[in-house]
């Protein structure tokens, strides 16, 4: 069995995320934050906390990823879970203040080169809430060591 570093490294998360709607202009956010990657035996784990500018304050969001698949999980104010293969569609529970709604993710891209020095990982998916799909959705994060 091999020693895994367990350690949390500091890290700076620059994250994009693009919503296209028909044929409007993709609605894009940019997000710059400190976050942590944890070395797990199955992959990776990504951390950080949301702040006011993504309207989730209160939250922590964590990727984990294991190969092919990426588990992106928020827990606090807001809870939810995505589970993203590419070429595969799940199904999740996203909670709510006004209740909870079936969420279908259908992953068309994920790509990842993250090491413990970092890298990028692109998710590229479309959503369907309560069966209707609503949007398609790009995540772009590039991971920094910090020193």
């Amino acid at each position: 069995m091999t020693n895994i570093n367990r350690e949390k490294m500091p890290v700076l998360l620059s994250i994009r995320g693009e919503q296209y709607f028909d044929d409007i202009d993709p609605d894009a956010t940019e997000l710059m934050t400190d976050g942590t990657l944890e070395s797990t035996e199955a992959g990776f784990l990504l951390t950080y906390q949301e702040s006011e500018l993504t309207g989730m304050e209160g939250t922590t969001t964590t990727f984990e990823v294991r190969g092919p698949l990426v588990i992106l999980t928020r827990s606090g104010k807001v809870n939810s879970q995505m589970v993203f293969e590419e070429g595969r569609q799940h199904t999740s529970l996203y909670e709510t203040p006004f209740g909870e709604l079936t969420v279908d993710i259908q992953t068309s891209t994920l790509k990842h080169n993250l090491s413990e020095g970092g890298g990028l990982m692109e998710i590229k998916y479309s959503i369907a809430v309560e069966h209707t799909v609503t949007g398609r959705n790009c995540f772009k994060i590039r991971v920094k060591r910090k020193n």
